[in-house]
């Protein structure tokens, strides 16, 4: 009885120190979305997407950088989400009104 105790204990903590792996890909792909809708000037034309994306990234270095790696992810999937968002708008935007692309 005590050696499955001592089994069931020792995988609880071995789940329990179970890590999520750093959103380095989401991380790449959010700054890449921004750096897309920066080239377009999404902050003029579509200012609203913008701030989320921008908030959003910003959000997500923050828990990035204090190591917590789920919310991050979620935090970069939603900027990177925004900045499509924003890049699109200001592109159909830029389009409407003969702004040169």
């Amino acid at each position: 009885m005590a050696k499955l105790f001592i089994g069931v204990l020792v995988f609880s903590v071995i789940l329990g120190c179970q890590t999520v792996p750093a959103p380095i890909d989401d991380y790449s792909l959010a700054r890449a979305a921004i750096d897309a809708a920066r080239s377009v000037q999404a902050a003029r034309h579509s200012p609203g997407y913008w701030h989320q994306a921008e908030e959003a990234y910003r959000k997500g270095r923050i828990y990035f950088d204090d190591r917590d790696y789920a919310k991050a992810k979620e935090q970069f999937v939603r900027a990177r989400f925004a900045a499509e968002k924003a890049e699109n708008s200001a592109r159909l935007i830029r389009q409407k009104t003969g702004d040169v692309l």
